[in-house]
């Protein structure tokens, strides 16, 4: 039997499990169970890695892939930074936002951000439940990691615009959440945010950017088909695929 390395034994001993089911955060109507990874203190960066690459998402300490019973429409994608190239929006909106300036800052809990976080949450996702989250359950989702996690604050001329918090793998970078001002006329906040990070992957070789999961039939992941190309996990394996593809993301 071949010695594991320092980076696959602890991957060798977690364990999962299924969650009872509960209401569906993307699909209306639709009932989901999770598999979560265990014990959250040997998930390591590289094990963190691996699980991406397996189709996990995290929350906080806790990782999770979905595992409903009857329903596959949750597909993991991720973008390859090699083969990207700009549509003609893209570049618009790069140089519509070419004022905002990034910065890196620690990842804990910021006033500004947190009533950010509300305001975006209030004009986006109202009724959602995450619209009244307090801010210890903020600081739990997005602020609590035992990986390489950044926390991106971007301003325009001094003033907060956008909050991005990324994962460093280490064939790429995870985005976990960004909020951003809701209120501003003709901006697109996200569609930069992701543009900024695809950057950030080619300026430092790594070649995927790690978008989380695609559902067909949710207008609030709708955006993610706009970048190509998009490779989903689809029976095990890493493909391109087109959105327009009604064998993938089925119910």
């Amino acid at each position: 039997m071949s010695r594991l390395n320092d980076s696959e034994l602890p991957f060798s001993l977690l364990q999962f499990y299924n969650t009872a089911e509960y209401p569906c955060s993307y699909l209306s109507g639709e009932r989901a169970i999770s598999q979560v990874a265990t014990p959250t203190h040997l998930i390591t960066t590289e094990v963190y890695g691996e699980l991406v690459r397996s189709g996990f998402r995290r929350s906080g300490v806790f990782s999770y892939r979905p595992d409903c019973v009857e329903c596959r429409a949750c597909v993991p994608v991720r973008l390859p930074i090699a083969r990207f190239a700009p549509r003609r929006n893209q570049r618009r909106c790069l140089k519509a936002h070419a004022t905002l300036h990034a910065r890196e800052l620690p990842l804990m809990f910021f006033d500004e951000h947190y009533r950010l976080y509300l305001r975006y949450q209030a004009a986006r996702h109202l009724g959602g439940g995450m619209d009244q989250d307090n801010h210890e359950q903020y600081s739990r989702f997005l602020l609590q990691s035992r990986i390489d996690s950044r926390l991106i604050e971007f301003t325009e001329n001094g003033e907060l615009r956008m909050v991005s918090i990324i994962d460093v793998l280490n064939d790429g970078l995870s985005s976990v959440y960004t909020f951003y001002e809701p209120d501003i006329e003709g901006a697109s906040f996200g569609t930069y945010n992701i543009l900024w990070q695809i950057a950030q992957c080619a300026a430092n070789a790594l070649p995927y950017l790690y978008l989380g999961y695609w559902i067909r039939d949710s207008q609030k992941m709708a955006y993610k088909a706009g970048f190509r190309p998009i490779e989903g996990l689809i029976d095990g394996h890493w493909r391109e695929f087109e959105p327009s593809d009604p064998s993938v993301g089925n119910r």
